[in-house]
């Protein structure tokens, strides 16, 4: 059964949970639709178990809408149920989410890491809102990153003045 790599102690996947898989470098995302099987977006050549779900999309800009066994997109990695947002937007029915996923299974969808990825759409089939925090989360941290830069290289030049106004 699917739930051999879950996270302890998640609950099992119950049909429109949204599953977030614990890639090495960044979270994949699947919409649970039920009997093992998930949705998900993964790059229009990619084998199931592959691994490299989102990632190898963003270097074709687009992916193929998928239904596969979790255990087989999850492969080795973890995974957990996450409806992290339910609490900031209603959820549509689960039959609804179910359906609005089967619907798109076998299409070609345009894929942008920032705007249109994995979790962009599992959120727009469970909330009818398109959101990725990995992507904002990536945005602030560079931000920041930018940020603390410019500081140390602008306190870098105030003590170089420093240096040449004493001598």
């Amino acid at each position: 059964m699917a739930s051999r790599q879950s996270l302890m102690p998640w609950p099992e996947p119950k049909p429109g949970d949204l599953i977030e898989i614990f890639r090495p470098i960044y979270r994949h995302w699947a919409v649970y639709v039920g009997d093992g099987y998930v949705i998900h977006l993964a790059p229009p050549s990619e084998i199931a178990g592959a691994g490299a779900a989102s990632i190898m999309s963003a270097l074709t800009d687009k992916a193929i809408v998928k239904k596969e066994l979790l255990c087989d997109v999850a492969g080795k990695d973890k995974y957990q149920v996450n409806n992290k947002h339910d609490g900031e937007y209603t959820p549509l029915p689960a039959y609804k989410i179910v359906k609005r996923a089967e619907e798109m299974v076998g299409k070609e969808v345009l894929y942008k890491l920032t705007s249109e990825n994995c979790e962009h759409f599992v959120n727009e089939l469970r909330y009818g809102v398109s959101r990725s925090d990995q992507v904002t989360d990536a945005i602030k941290v560079a931000g920041i990153t930018g940020v603390c830069l410019a500081t140390v290289g602008l306190i870098g030049i105030m003590c170089s003045r420093n240096k040449k106004q004493k001598q």
